[in-house]
């Protein structure tokens, strides 16, 4: 497929070129439009021997080619990495002062950004009112990494690894393929597999509000320690990102420290309980709730206002006592069976739950989630296996996608969080 990667003049450029490198061999042909700016850190010669084509940063050069109408009328994807501060502004307020501008203005295609930039000109309100306005309009805003910066620099406006940034590319390749020849997803019954994997249209969650959970919660002890479970939150927040790209209003309710995605609301909560009420308040009028949350299933009965001492004198000699605290605890609340309950028999909203299991004696992961589903009485159902080093904090799983009332089984995977969370919206849909 015919490429657009649109290089702006920030330091992350060099990374580019291992993106540029990843959709080459991936069959595409790929056309490189950077800034003059961008040409500061790595080179017109870099960038011609690396796609196999002549670059060019103004409208002028192949004049009678129209390159500035041409190259955005025939992409089947434009994808700006990085996208500075500079440049989304430029494009949120329709510009056309270069090459790169004008193929924004023209594209019909797919448009992927990677914003990169330092902390606070990301944070700032001006970029993100930019970024709000570029998402409303169907751009595809792929969140930057936390991590180091240009020199001792560390925060949120990492562009993300380029590994990262062509999963993303591939998926929007699918999509829109997929919303021009539709395909059918790849479903099991029993044994047996049907059809293949696919993708759904851009923008399918248009006017539809969804609430997501996500991370695990935290039931403080005391001051210091807390109950809590290996979850990350990565999949929660790939599930709100999706949903956001695909046109929903997005609520997230989560526990975890990740960034937020663009054009999501966030409710920050730590507890089973904070996260039951807010889960409870956003659920009212929506269409859709998913639970990706993992939620401690116990909390302690009663919290400590202060650090519980590893040992304490005792005795009128007193000798120090190290025995360990016996703590007792009383059992949360099933937020997902509630939100069953209080829908009752009204069918709205759609209920997705979450199943992390591991296998043992008295069942397989698939047959633990089975019965899971039909306790919980939600509309579907997303089983996956965890454990030390299995999913949990980690880029990619393998799920299991069951529904109600059917024997039918959508398996999805080993996939990235971010192609977990479509395939999640793509089994949604048929419901709403």
């Amino acid at each position: 497929m015919k490429v657009v990667l649109g290089v702006a003049g920030g330091i992350a450029a060099y990374k580019a070129c291992s993106l540029l490198r990843l959709l080459t061999e991936g069959g595409h042909d790929v056309t490189v439009v950077p800034t003059a700016a961008a040409l500061r850190f790595v080179g017109e010669a870099t960038w011609s021997a690396l796609s196999g084509q002549p670059v060019h940063t103004d409208v002028w050069s192949d004049i009678t080619e129209v390159p500035h109408v041409r190259l955005g009328q025939q992409a089947d994807l434009v994808v700006v990495a990085p996208a500075t501060a500079d440049l989304l502004a430029r494009a949120a307020t329709g510009q056309a002062d270069d090459l790169l501008t004008n193929v924004l203005l023209t594209a019909r295609c797919p448009v992927v950004m990677a914003p990169a930039m330092h902390t606070e000109m990301w944070e700032h309100p001006a970029t993100q009112a930019n970024v709000g306005t570029l998402s409303e309009r169907g751009v595809h805003v792929v969140p930057p990494a936390s991590g180091r910066l240009t020199g001792r620099d560390t925060g949120p406006g990492r562009l993300p690894e380029p590994e990262h940034l062509y999963a993303v590319c591939e998926r929007e390749l699918a999509r829109s393929a997929a919303a021009a020849t539709p395909a059918r997803a790849r479903e099991t019954v029993g044994d047996t597999t049907v059809g293949e994997a696919t993708a759904s249209a851009r923008r399918d969650l248009e006017g539809r509000r969804v609430v997501v959970s996500a991370g695990g919660t935290r039931e403080p002890l005391d001051p210091v320690r807390y109950l809590g479970n290996r979850s990350s939150g990565k999949q929660g927040h790939a599930l709100a990102e999706a949903a956001a790209a695909r046109g929903a209003r997005v609520t997230l309710v989560s526990s975890s420290s990740l960034p937020t995605p663009v054009g999501v609301d966030v409710v920050p909560v730590e507890t089973a309980l904070e996260l039951e009420a807010a889960v409870t308040d956003a659920a009212r009028g929506a269409d859709v709730v998913v639970m990706a949350a993992a939620v401690a299933d116990f909390r302690p009965a009663a919290y400590a206002d202060h650090k519980i001492k590893k040992t304490h004198a005792t005795g009128a000699d007193g000798s120090a006592d190290e025995s360990a605290p016996v703590v007792e605890l009383v059992r949360n609340p099933d937020v997902l069976a509630g939100l069953v309950a209080a829908r009752g028999a009204a069918g709205s909203p759609v209920i997705v739950g979450f199943a992390a299991e591991t296998g043992d004696a008295e069942g397989t992961v698939l047959e633990h989630g089975r019965a899971k589903l039909a306790r919980k009485g939600c509309d579907l159902l997303v089983v996956n296996e965890v454990g030390v080093g299995v999913t949990f904090g980690r880029d990619d799983s393998t799920v299991h996608i069951l529904r109600r009332g059917s024997d039918t089984v959508t398996d999805v995977g080993p996939a990235s969080k971010g192609e977990i969370a479509h395939a999640v919206w793509d089994a949604v849909l048929p419901l709403l």
